[in-house]
């Protein structure tokens, strides 16, 4: 049995899961899945940190996208 969208069944829908929310867990599909690219630094200590060309990408839901980021954010 796989995972299925939360967010779809909220809308009466079966999608199964791609992704899972990095701050609140719940499964997510392709529709409803936002990715946050979060900047990263790399280097070591005590050397100096530089930003990495790439950053991470993160999984979130909209709903912690809203909360977290705030309303006028967008993904």
């Amino acid at each position: 049995m796989m995972l299925k969208c939360y967010d779809c069944m909220q809308e009466a829908k079966e999608n199964e899961a791609v992704s899972v929310c990095i701050v609140c867990g719940k499964g997510l599909c392709m529709e409803h899945v936002k990715v946050l690219e979060v900047p990263m630094k790399g280097g070591t200590y005590p050397l100096p940190h530089k930003m990495l060309k790439k950053g991470l990408p993160r999984m979130v839901c909209q709903e912690c996208v809203d909360t977290i980021l705030g309303p006028g954010f967008c993904v």
